[in-house]
């Protein structure tokens, strides 16, 4: 392709909208185009990218077994009622109506829809198992859109369903598409870390994602040096210990405008581990109280979870009060009439301090169950860097990263709820169970350039990189640099090289400069100084040193340096 008529304006200064590195540096190289917040247009570099990822991905899910399928992006309401995610999804959903006044929504993603296939073709035992997948775009009203492709309101995703006969048979469909996803991103160039992950209030007992290290991530890792590795939303963690020593007795202290932990550990002279934090949550309507050592924070996903509610939240001042607490003063001590959750770490330690349940007034020597009750106890603790790994394997590290992929035990909940039945080899009905594996497609590209690039631009793995090869033609008015570069084109595309000819008539600083921000993986710069030297410059994007060759040599040094990319 040549530069002279390819649809693509780079831009020499950051967008003042860009949020992140592959947001900035899509928008420079034109990649994108932004149409609205959260919705961009793909345009040819991005969308060349893209396909290349699209096929990586068809060629392991078909070898994993999947079959593809294309599901409407379109539908009606009903649909989603069936299972009650029309009220549970909430703002999430794009909602619209037809001519007629029927309700219809954008599909954000499409477990109801591949339920119906399968209740409407599998019959019999015989017919599963049962792997469909497709590459659809997807709607979601997110209230924040940002970074780009990292998280918009319309992005592309591959999403797969599988349909097994029972848990066994699931767990060798699971574990197929976990190595078909292992190498999607193997094949993409994209080192992952695959971790487990929150299973959600309906799943199974296993989900895992796939996350890309970056900075920029939104999501939090925790990982030990002996193999353990999680999403902080599940990650459990063994703390440093509380101080122990034996029950002391119960005294009332003032603790005049304490309210909260680290004043109340600073006025008393003791560490926070040695305090209880009581923290309320209005749940579905009813308020729900939490105690927890007082240097740890309470993870909400695994609290949510574990209540299976739809709406938690902390409790506003209003709430508190009418269940009978004290913000800032709170604790189980001697409360009833209130749901009360425990953390496990509250049996750990001794002669803790407490609230006292009336304004600037706490606890010492508060101990469990000496002195309170819980309804109870359930892990609900944020697992942090520094604690050990829960496996023995070491001290967690926390790492931030991009998910772009995660692979989901769904169980039996869609089948039951919308009545898709097989018959087994008795004759009898069962409910198949089922599974899902999701890859943001979109979301690679631009995870792929925030762990790909440097303060002059995108570095390009070589198997989802637009063109693999940039050649450029300084002074391309000349004569013979035209017709060495126009060679060098016609042989490198006869060769099965992707070439983007930059053919314009520009100075060498802005085609080096664009050839930095596209980041393709090779270059080659073919100069009037060169060619009197009987020279080609070759040089990959990730080196810092460039080599040169005769021009019959070309060829092979570029697929020798491509070769070493794709390593």
């Amino acid at each position: 392709m040549r530069a002279s008529r390819f649809l693509t304006k780079t831009l020499r200064q950051d967008p003042g909208e860009a949020e992140s590195a592959s947001h900035r540096l899509m928008l420079r190289a034109g990649m994108i185009h932004q149409v609205a917040a959260g919705v961009y247009a793909y345009l040819p570099l991005a969308l060349r990218s893209i396909h290349k990822i699209e096929q990586i991905i068809r060629e392991e899910m078909d070898a994993a077994g999947g079959q593809e399928v294309r599901m409407p992006a379109l539908h009606p309401i009903e649909v989603w009622a069936e299972t009650g995610r029309d009220e549970a999804m909430g703002e999430t959903l794009f909602r619209l109506r037809d001519r007629r006044d029927r309700e219809l929504v954008l599909a954000p993603t499409h477990e109801e829809v591949i339920t119906a296939i399968a209740r409407a073709n599998v019959e019999s035992y015989r017919d599963l198992p049962l792997l469909l997948y497709q590459i659809q775009t997807k709607f979601r009203d997110e209230p924040r859109p940002r970074a780009g492709l990292l998280r918009g309101r319309e992005f592309d995703m591959k999403d797969a369903y599988s349909f097994d006969t029972g848990a066994e048979a699931l767990d060798v469909t699971y574990q197929r598409v976990r190595e078909a996803y292992r190498n999607i991103f193997r094949r993409c160039g994209l080192p992952t870390i695959e971790v487990e992950a929150d299973s959600g209030a309906i799943g199974g007992k296993d989900s895992h994602e796939f996350i890309v290290r970056a900075e920029t991530g939104e999501d939090t890792v925790l990982l030990s040096p002996g193999g353990y590795a999680a999403n902080v939303e599940r990650a459990t963690s063994v703390p440093p210990p509380a101080p122990e020593g034996e029950p002391l007795d119960m005294e009332l202290v003032d603790t005049p405008g304490v309210t909260t932990i680290a004043a109340l550990s600073e006025l008393l002279g003791i560490p926070e581990s040695q305090t209880l934090k009581a923290v309320f949550y209005h749940a579905d309507g009813e308020t729900v109280l939490v105690t927890i050592r007082g240097d740890l924070e309470v993870n909400e996903v695994k609290l949510r979870n574990h209540l299976h509610v739809r709406e938690l939240r902390l409790a506003t001042a209003e709430e508190a009060a009418a269940a009978g607490l004290t913000p800032g003063s709170t604790s189980p001590v001697g409360l009833a009439g209130i749901r009360r959750i425990g953390d496990p770490t509250i049996r750990q330690g001794s002669n803790f301090a407490a609230g006292a349940n009336r304004p600037d007034q706490h606890y010492r020597n508060v101990n469990y169950p000496r002195d309170f009750e819980v309804d109870e106890t359930v892990d609900v603790a944020t697992a942090q860097a520094g604690h050990e790994a829960p496996d023995g394997t070491g001290t967690l590290e926390a790492v931030r990263g991009i998910e772009v992929g995660h692979v989901f035990k769904l169980g039996t909940f869609y089948t039951r709820t919308l009545g898709a039945e097989y018959t087994d080899e008795d004759g009898k009905l069962n409910a198949p169970v089922m599974g899902c594996y999701g890859i943001g497609t979109t979301r690679v590209l631009a995870a792929a350039i925030e762990q790909n690039h440097d303060d002059k631009g995108v570095i390009f793995p070589a198997p989802i990189a637009p063109f693999q090869v940039h050649l450029i033609a300084l002074n391309a008015d000349d004569a013979e640099v035209s017709k060495q570069a126009e060679a060098l084109y016609a042989e490198l595309e006869a060769a099965g090289h992707e070439v983007f000819f930059d053919d314009r008539v520009e100075s060498a600083g802005v085609k080096f400069n664009d050839a930095d921000l596209l980041g393709f993986p090779v270059r080659v710069v073919v100069s009037p100084r060169n060619l009197k030297s009987g020279v080609v410059e070759i040089k990959r994007r990730r080196d810092a040193d460039a080599t040169k060759v005769a021009p019959d040599a070309v060829e092979r040094t570029v697929g020798e340096l491509l070769a070493q990319d794709a390593l």
